[in-house]
């Protein structure tokens, strides 16, 4: 399927037996946010009409670095920041779980003395220490694809809003089993906040009673790596088998899973749908294992998260919920908590997925 990347978030299949790292679709917030009591409010007065400063450094710090989604993501970001005069770099740890050195990188480019930071955070409250002395220290501070506490960062550009994730997940792999059978989820980590985001917002849409004969048997997950999504799906398979359909909101998941279920004798029975993008996705599509699935242009969120960070380094925005910036041909609106939302997801199947290339 939303996300926004490619490069930190997720792991690769690689051709034959093995799997390397592949892509992690990761953004959102969970309303179940840890608060921080000693957030950082915005200040000072925006000016949507100041003029864009040039000659600003931005640093782009995905959850994993050499991972094709953020990797698609921060090239948004970096073709963005030459657009508009700007110079980016990028700085990351090899793991997507690796909290401590995402601590550690914020650190770093606060000692650098840039302007401004986008990051996708690993956890919502592990890194709010160390942006929020990037704060102090006048940088500006974006989270885009995954969110921090709202008090620990300026702004937060969302691939989807997390509602909009969540609930189509659901409508998608409802519609493929006939609205019957059990259905698990395939998640990233236990702590991912997008993730979480969407996981609430399934559980809230089964609710509704055109689901009353659906039934989500079990929430797995595969950290974000290939290895461990493929054996986590063949283990759901196995503990459930009459399985009916899987949702992974993580393109590493639903990548591993659709290459257990496109060699297995459940292609084509058990349905499977949640965040991909194309290039990994395609020959699934084509060969029967999955029918559609969701996402967002990475490659467009890395663009926003570059032009929100110089637009709050120039003063155009603060991070207040109402304030409006351009970027491109496009106004946007800071929503609650600095939310600025990139747009609704788009769904790919066998009629559109050759059009895209990413």
């Amino acid at each position: 399927m939303r996300k926004p990347s490619l490069r930190r978030t997720c792991a690769a299949l690689a051709a034959g037996t093995s799997l390397a790292l592949a892509l992690t679709a990761c953004g959102g917030t969970t309303k179940n946010d840890v608060r921080n009591k000693d957030s950082v409010a915005p200040t000072g007065k925006a000016d949507p009409h100041a003029a864009l400063k040039k000659g600003l450094t931005v640093g782009f710090l995905p959850k994993q670095v050499n991972n094709p989604y953020f990797t698609t993501a921060d090239k948004g970001g970096e073709k963005a920041l030459a657009e508009l005069g700007s110079t980016y770099k990028e700085v990351g740890p090899s793991s997507a779980t690796d909290t401590a050195g995402q601590v550690s990188y914020v650190n770093t480019l606060t000692q650098q003395q840039v302007n401004g930071i986008a990051v996708s955070a690993q956890d919502p409250g592990a890194l709010c220490t160390a942006l929020k002395q990037a704060m102090g220290n006048g940088i500006k501070v974006v989270t885009y694809d995954s969110d921090t506490d709202p008090g620990c960062r300026d702004a937060f550009v969302s691939q989807a809003s997390a509602e909009d994730l969540g609930r189509t997940e659901v409508q998608l792999l409802a519609r493929q089993i006939g609205y019957k059978g059990e259905i698990a989820i395939l998640s990233a980590a236990q702590t991912a906040t997008n993730q979480n985001a969407w996981i609430g917002y399934m559980k809230d849409e089964l609710k509704d009673p055109k689901y009353k004969d659906v039934r989500l048997v079990k929430i797995a997950y595969g950290n974000d790596d290939a290895q461990q999504s493929f054996q986590q799906t063949q283990g759901l398979l196995q503990e459930h088998p009459d399985l009916k359909g899987i949702i992974s909101p993580t393109t590493v998941g639903i990548k591993a899973a659709a290459q257990y279920l496109s060699g297995s004798k459940y292609r084509g029975k058990v349905k499977l749908t949640g965040l991909g993008t194309p290039n990994d996705m395609r020959t699934y599509v084509k060969n029967g294992t999955v029918d559609a699935f969701e996402l967002w242009d990475p490659a467009a969120l890395g663009d926003l998260a570059a032009r929100a960070a110089v637009a709050l380094a120039s003063g155009q925005i603060t991070g207040k919920e109402g304030e409006t910036f351009k970027a491109g041909a496009t106004t946007y609106t800071l929503g609650k908590d600095g939310v600025i939302t990139l747009g609704k997801p788009t769904v790919f199947d066998a009629k559109n997925v050759d059009r895209f290339n990413f």
